[in-house]
């Protein structure tokens, strides 16, 4: 079940399935996720079951910087641009987020506020992992958990060295 927060972010989206009951047909969309590369099929089942599946029209906004968040998601179809505010509060798009990838993913490790706004721009489906499951994973399943915390790890380290060499070349410009 997800947290009060989590429903209330996802207020007003459609779910379209969540739980054991839905599993298999969850775990089939899962399958081609880049973050679960290094699952095999029983972990994507497995994690299938904590997972909720959502709708999101355009224009949505599936969270805001600087909110407290307590879910991740992977978005399996559709299209999802992610923005900061500047110095003039004005949203600038530092990145878009394509079906197969994900987002949210320091939220639940951390519980920090949100680092970025997320919009959805296509009618996008959405795989949400709440982080009260996240937290149930860990103590139901562990080595699953491991697996993962190692790709979240994998994930912001990626994106922390693309973030890096951007700065160092707006720097020497």
């Amino acid at each position: 079940m997800a947290s009060s927060e989590t429903r209330s972010a996802l207020d007003g989206l459609e779910i379209l399935g969540s739980g054991i009951a839905t599993s298999d047909r969850i775990a089939s969309m899962l399958e081609n996720a880049h973050m679960l590369k290094d699952l095999d099929w029983p972990q994507v089942v497995a994690l299938a079951s904590y997972i909720q599946l959502y709708r999101a029209t355009p224009g949505t906004v599936l969270f805001h910087e600087g909110e407290r968040g307590d879910f991740m998601c992977i978005v399996l179809e559709g299209k999802l641009e992610v923005r900061k505010e500047d110095a003039q509060r004005v949203d600038k798009v530092v990145g878009t987020v394509l079906p197969g990838r994900s987002l949210g993913e320091m939220t639940i490790v951390d519980g920090e506020p949100r680092s970025a706004t997320a919009v959805v721009v296509q009618t996008s489906m959405l795989a949400v992992l709440s982080q009260q499951n996240f937290k149930r994973i860990m103590q139901e399943k562990p080595a699953l958990s491991a697996k993962l915390l190692l790709e979240i790890a994998r994930l912001l380290s990626q994106r922390l060295r693309m973030t890096s060499g951007i700065l160092v070349d707006y720097l020497e410009s």
